[in-house]
């Protein structure tokens, strides 16, 4: 077992990644430090350990995070191959484990091709998601054997956690983007209506008229609705209304 795996405890892990998505700003940024810390767990006496994270959609897969660019390059073999045990973990739901690829007669093609780069023991474990999206784990060494029992039962814990993790990431995001949106479709409201005000002043014509107006100064300009909005806004020499809006 890999002397850094340390306590492979689902508190212990649970507790690490809670805190990193409430310290990441974002889900990339989320996953980026997933894999730096998946790497630098599993890592000790095989030195290195590469890794990464693939999400597999329909009809297409991709590294969305790699704890380096060695990592990455050893995620796009397999993508061009359109097989390895990263991507079936992830296909399958279900644990690859190759101790030696040079020994192993589950992928001939992917298996020279990934051995010409020094590697020697893969582990793809899969992570749970929610939808019709599949992720898998991947963790790559340069020395036969790096994974015993002990660091395969750390590594499904800790894809198991990532699991949990990754989709509260995803739901935070989400939520935010919602209120983001909802954010600016209230600033949008607030631009609009106040160009529909100054062109009631202009044209002493009611709201509905005036509404009327700006409408068809978008559609003569091709120029989304807020923006002509905004224009006429500016051209009183008012700079554009803030919306208070507690998020």
């Amino acid at each position: 077992m890999a002397e850094d795996v340390g306590d492979p405890s689902t508190q212990r892990v649970g507790t690490l990644l809670q805190d990193m998505v409430l310290d990441s700003t974002d889900v990339e940024e989320f996953l980026t430090e997933l894999v730096k810390l998946a790497a630098a767990t599993f890592e000790g006496r095989h030195g290195e350990m590469l890794c990464g994270v693939t999400l597999l959609r329909p009809k297409r897969a991709g590294t969305v995070a790699s704890s380096s660019e060695h990592a990455r390059n050893m995620d796009e073999i397999q993508y061009n191959f359109e097989d390895g045990p990263c991507l079936r973990a992830a296909r399958e739901e279900k644990l690859v484990h190759v101790p030696d690829i040079t020994q192993d007669s589950r992928f001939p093609e992917y298996r020279d091709a990934i051995a010409e780069h020094g590697i020697r023991s893969i582990l793809g474990v899969p992570i749970l998601l929610d939808g019709d999206a599949n992720a898998g784990l991947n963790l790559y060494s340069d020395h036969v054997d790096a994974f015993d029992d002990d660091a395969i039962a750390a590594a499904e814990t800790f894809a198991d956690e990532a699991s949990k993790a990754l989709r509260l990431a995803v739901r935070i995001a989400r939520l935010t983007e919602s209120a983001n949106d909802l954010k600016a479709a209230m600033e949008s409201r607030t631009t609009i209506d106040l160009a529909v005000g100054i062109i009631m002043g202009q044209n002493r014509c009611g709201q509905d008229e005036a509404f009327g107006i700006l409408q068809s100064a978008s559609n003569t300009r091709n120029m989304k609705l807020r923006d002509v909005a905004t224009a006429i806004v500016a051209s009183t020499g008012k700079s554009t209304p803030k919306t208070h809006f507690e998020v």
